[in-house]
């Protein structure tokens, strides 16, 4: 673009800042269904970690729709868009070394793939978090499936919009399987792998 002339070769290289944070940044996109325990594995997963040491950020679908994109509605244009920023924002955190947890719905492939697109490659990492609709339908936790079953809510995923289970997962956590503890054991099991410098 015209008149924009980026400074990324000038600040603080990203290997300068891992190895002051003693970890390695990486982003860890945990997807799935409204109430398949995406938010709970994040903060789950947020806690342990700086109990252990490490720096970690969690971007969450419902803080996000709060601030950074609460002008989106959830046609599908604005929820690609909604990932669009949620991507571009991953980014930056993971170049300052840091370990970035995204908790989204982003339903289909092709917004995971432009999340990874993004992000970049090495760095990201898709997370499954995996439930069947009936499931989420009998927890709904914050009644949103309840409200979308009477019309309440429009383009709601899993009942009047579409989700695509990912093909590709690098981790796949049944919340339908296994207990919250067994989950969460694997999910740090497998972010600390790829941290750890």
């Amino acid at each position: 673009m015209e008149h924009i002339y980026p400074i990324f070769d000038q600040v603080v290289s990203r290997d300068e800042k891992q190895s002051f944070l003693g970890q390695k940044g990486g982003v860890f996109w945990l997807t799935g269904l409204s109430g398949s325990g995406k938010s709970t594995l994040a903060l789950s997963l947020e806690r342990i970690l700086m109990t252990k040491d490490y720096f970690p950020s969690l971007l969450d679908g419902d803080n996000m729709r709060n601030g950074l994109c609460k002008d989106l509605s959830f046609a599908s244009a604005d929820r690609e868009e909604n990932v669009r920023r949620i991507a571009e924002m991953a980014k930056v955190l993971v170049r300052n070394g840091i370990i970035t947890i995204c908790s989204f719905v982003s339903p289909m492939e092709n917004m995971r793939k432009l999340a990874k697109t993004t992000i970049g490659e090495s760095d990201f990492h898709l997370i499954y978090v995996k439930a069947s609709v009936e499931t989420c339908i009998e927890r709904d936790t914050k009644g949103l499936y309840k409200k979308a079953l009477k019309g309440e809510i429009k383009n709601f995923t899993g009942i009047s919009a579409p989700y695509e289970v990912p093909e590709q997962p690098d981790l796949i956590l049944d919340t339908e399987k296994y207990k919250a503890e067994e989950n969460i054991e694997n999910l740090l099991n497998y972010v600390l792998k790829c941290v750890k410098i």
